[in-house]
């Protein structure tokens, strides 16, 4: 028997996905380029922050065993970590740039 949380769960994503196609503006004179600049966009930023996030995780673990294998290096290690980490960051910002300047052309 179906709990009463999935009952409630597939009713509404099965209404979602059902009643988008219902609320579904005309598509413009060849507006097919637009569509794929609006998916492009929203790939782009996604896959920028999950990247981002895995990027700089993966730094400060980094940082943070060699640090603590030898805590007398921890300003040498402290600074291109930060460096580090403000470049990725740089990296997720210009993606989300160039998303926005994606999301214009629509």
């Amino acid at each position: 028997m179906i709990s009463n949380k999935k009952l409630i769960l597939a009713t509404v994503s099965t209404s979602t996905l059902v009643s988008s196609t219902a609320f579904a503006q005309e598509a413009a004179a060849g507006g097919s380029g637009s569509a794929a600049a609006a998916l492009g966009a929203g790939i782009a930023i996604g896959l920028a922050v999950i990247g981002g996030g895995l990027g700089q995780g993966r730094a400060a673990a980094a940082a943070l065993e060699g640090i603590s294998r030898n805590p007398g290096a921890a300003p040498r290690i402290q600074t291109p970590m930060i460096l580090g980490l403000a470049l990725i960051e740089s990296l997720v910002l210009f993606a989300f740039l160039i998303a926005f300047q994606l999301q214009g052309k629509v």
